[in-house]
């Protein structure tokens, strides 16, 4: 009979261990290789065959540019996504490569025991790779397994398959995406705000396609915290003392938010005084027992439950695992497969001294099928092998197998029942009730009981009764702010929006903690970092896509499809970096945006600037950074407002913009003969009408709509037609100059003058003079606003030492002799027809242009 080598091959030298243990029935050698090899003799196929079992240590290789690429001062990131990529050995020093290939000489058969999930198949190509398999004649075969039982390894091995190239061709998909986006936005941003800011708190400031987003959630809770504003609530709560027992009742209004209606409700129910039941009713409700248990469902209970890290649960399930205590832990299944053997499972169970007891009841009364979940075709779900004791495993290890154990058991056993008894009052017009539980089945809640039902006993009542109420209290409360995000709840948010996989989902939380993005607290609370919530605010400012997690949806969405051999690896590769390409130069040409972020929180100028007006938002002080470009800084809403340069700000009498509550700001121009003008600094960086479209300061920039620096609305070109700060209510006449209106200096006292809002022309109104306004008057000949002049008592140009004079500066003959034009032609009546599109003086009636009345 001919003799057959056969090479074996699993992920970790422990599993290669098991494997060859269970199929040599112990009955093997072992030396020493790079990894230990495990001989025996056996069968294979029907032949004798000579037996070498040897592992890998996870990937063999990982992906990496080429040498010419690693240069950060010489290469470009833009030439990143067109990059060639090298494979190389991830662990060197180990030489697996080198083994792989030595041990597989005179082999004719390659048996790959790798995980069974996308990145072992991914792996098990490395190995045929490193053993020459790929050559014709050669044959490879596929293991397929979810424990490291005896059973299972001698069923996988009677079942052997092939292995999946296009799951491994969809790790390679992911791999060069995720390097060529990932090093080019980490390259530009690091060297970018690096050389810029010597206070940063990062070695590297990192972009990943999952990273990024999961950062993202935190900063959404962080900035949903911090832009909260609590509201009082009021609640009626009568309270009843029946039998002994004081009960407070339950309001059906729940909870009211005008203190004055809530006072009249306790008012009622204080005047009647007395209760009358209306209703008593019971219901058998039950709790269902959990469907089986998935990688995520591990590690949001670790987290929320045992206080630990998703990084330190899967160490911890991945040496429970290779150790032969429990399934293969990187499931996404929660549902058992038809064939899977329960009674055998809760056996193994029937001796441990701490489950021992309970699983002997099941097996004797009867287990029930769990509850269907979830059959992503992968694993089944985590499940216990071995019996184990707190003294085999160490603390850590045993809490976790421990809840394994519970969750198992939970899911073959009967859900709890409970009978829910709910009375309904009436007083004064208002409802009012009380629930109690009384629970009959316990069924799984025993094994697991902090998901178990509180028991509330109620006193008896009757219906019809009538029951004198002892006190009615009106408790005043407020809505709460959201806590920050739990691990927990950032593991569910990642699962629903698709980022990372069962195998990733830790790494990338691990990522945003070791890159100082977010500090895990107490409770395994993650607080976003200063650095953490710039960079997202940064892309939030720039393209919203890259933290939001439908781009790795996206990505994902791309990959399965190759995974599935829909489509083809390298037209996916392409199509997702080509869209990325695109966003990476667009990010590299707006990156101001997210710089004037940076500077405002982490270079010197935040300390520098001055506290100067109100944010309308928050209400509380923004920052005035002067050096430029000059900006005002809200530390509380992380926002930069940019102002017009060149000149000086100041506050503007604390006013504040009827449209956004931010106060306003008098921004001067230098020079005897500079302009001045209020403005407010939000309106400012985004007008909020539309048709302003001559902004201050600088045309609209770029195809994205969005303004430059520099360039907004201020209060001279605003519309509104009440805000006596708008061009309506200050503006006067047309520019004889250009289009522009022209607008009362609300600052240039004693000197007043009118500027226009559009070129540089100026007109000196009366001097010395001690106050002058617009009115809400027009002149009935050219449509200019008349306006109000108190004049100096001591300089009056009125009879009789009058001060005050109403009238028209085109018209009134005493006003039009006082007025100087300075860098524009001078004007008179004979403007009256002249329309001006914005200009006050504009249009006779019927001309096409706009007028101040149009609005």
């Amino acid at each position: 009979m001919a003799h057959a080598n056969v090479l074996m091959v699993a992920e970790k030298p422990s599993i290669a261990l098991s494997i060859a243990s269970a199929l040599s029935r112990g009955q093997m050698s072992t030396r020493r290789g790079s990894t230990d090899v495990h001989e025996f003799d056996g069968f294979f196929l029907g032949f004798r065959a000579r037996f070498k079992v040897t592992s890998v240590i996870g990937h063999v290789f990982s992906v990496d540019f080429p040498a010419k690429y690693q240069d950060w001062s010489v290469t470009d990131p833009l030439e990143l996504f067109h990059a060639p990529i090298t494979k190389t050995e991830s662990n060197p020093k180990a030489h697996i490569c080198r083994h792989l290939s030595q041990e597989a000489r005179g082999c004719g058969h390659l048996v790959l025991w790798l995980d069974c999930d996308r990145e072992g198949e991914n792996i098990c190509f490395e190995v045929i790779e490193c053993t020459g398999f790929h050559e014709p004649r050669r044959r490879v075969y596929r293991a397929r397994f979810s424990s490291v039982l005896d059973k299972d390894i001698l069923k996988a091995m009677d079942n052997l398959v092939e292995p999946n190239r296009d799951e491994a061709l969809a790790v390679d998909a992911r791999q060069e995406i995720d390097l060529k986006v990932g090093v080019a936005f980490t390259r530009f941003q690091t060297t970018y705000f690096q050389g810029k800011y010597g206070n940063l708190d990062s070695r590297v400031i990192s972009y990943g396609p999952c990273q990024t987003p999961t950062l993202g959630f935190c900063v959404q809770r962080y900035l949903q915290i911090t832009t909260f504003k609590p509201e009082k609530f009021w609640v009626l709560r009568p309270y009843i003392i029946q039998n002994g027992y004081e009960l407070q009742l339950e309001w059906e209004r729940n909870k009211l938010f005008d203190v004055d209606v809530a006072t009249m409700f306790q008012k009622l129910v204080m005047e009647d005084g007395i209760l009358e039941v209306n209703e008593i009713s019971e219901k058998q409700e039950s709790k269902s027992r959990p469907s089986g248990l998935n990688t995520v469902n591990l590690l949001k209970v670790a987290s929320s439950a045992l206080g630990f890290g998703p990084q330190m649960a899967m160490q911890l399930a991945e040496r429970l695992y290779t150790q032969g205590f429990i399934s293969y832990p990187r499931t996404e299944s929660t549902a058992y497969p038809s064939s899977f053997e329960f009674r055998g499972t809760l056996g193994a169970l029937a001796n441990n001294p701490t489950f021992g007891n309970y699983v002997q009841r099941l097996l004797t009364d009867g287990y029930h099928k769990p509850q269907f979940g979830k059959d992503a075709g992968d694993h089944p779900p985590i499940t216990p092998m071995r019996s184990a004791t707190e003294d085999m495993l160490g603390t850590d290890a045993w809490r976790l197998y421990q809840y394994v154990c519970q969750h198992f058991i939970g899911t073959v056993s009967t859900d709890c029942k409970y009978v829910r008894t709910k009375v309904e009052f009436s007083i004064g017009g208002e409802s009012f009730h009380c629930t109690g539980h009384h629970v009959t089945v316990e069924g799984f809640t025993s094994v697991m009981p902090w998901l178990g039902v509180n028991e509330r006993k109620l006193p008896r009542f009757m219906k019809g009764e009538k029951i004198e109420v002892s006190k009615v209290e009106l408790y005043e409360g407020s809505t709460m702010a959201p806590d920050y995000l739990s691990e927990s709840e950032l593991i569910s948010l990642m699962e629903k929006n698709g980022i990372g996989t069962d195998a990733s989902i830790a790494v990338h939380i691990n990522n945003i903690c070791e890159r100082n993005y977010v500090q895990v607290q107490a409770g395994r609370k993650l607080v976003p970092t200063a650095l953490g919530i710039t960079l997202i605010r940064g892309y939030q400012c720039i393209d919203p896509d890259l933290c939001l997690p439908d781009i790795r949806s996206f990505i994902e969405q791309q990959i399965t499809l190759v995974a599935n051999g829909q489509m083809n690896h390298f037209h996916v590769v392409q199509h997702v970096l080509q869209q990325f390409k695109q966003k990476f130069t667009y990010f590299i040409k707006q990156i101001e945006n997210m710089d004037a972020l940076f500077e405002a929180q982490f270079s010197p100028l935040a300390d520098s600037g001055r506290a100067l007006s109100k944010c309308g938002k928050c209400l509380r002080y923004m920052k005035y950074i002067s050096a430029q470009p000059a900006r005002m800084y809200c530390g509380t809403c992380e926002e930069v407002y940019y102002l017009p340069q060149k000149g000086t700000i100041k506050l503007y009498k604390e006013l504040s913009c009827p449209l956004d509550n931010f106060e306003l700001l008098i921004f001067s121009m230098p020079g005897p003969e500079g302009k001045s003008f209020p403005l407010c600094p939000y309106c400012y960086n985004s007008p909020p009408f539309e048709g302003v479209d001559t902004l201050f300061g600088a045309i609209k920039s770029r195809t994205s709509g969005k303004l430059g620096k520099g360039a907004g609305m201020p209060c001279f070109l605003c519309p509104h037609p009440t805000c006596r700060h708008s061009v309506i209510a200050q503006g006067v006449c047309a520019c004889p100059e250009c289009s522009g209106t022209l607008v009362l200096d609300p600052v240039s006292a004693p000197k007043w003058r009118l500027d226009c809002n559009m070129c540089n022309c100026l007109v000196f109104l009366p001097q010395g003079a001690h106050r002058i306004s617009t009115t809400r008057e027009r002149c009935p000949d050219c449509d200019t606003t008349i306006i109000e002049v108190d004049f100096n008592k001591k300089t009056t140009p009125l009879e009789d030492g009058a001060t005050l004079y109403v009238g028209c500066i085109l018209c009134d003959e005493l006003l039009h002799s006082l007025v100087e034009v300075k860098h524009g032609k001078s004007f008179s009546r004979r403007m009256r027809g002249r329309g001006r599109g914005r200009g006050r003086g504009g249009g006779k009636r019927g001309d096409p242009k706009m007028s101040f009345r149009d609005f």
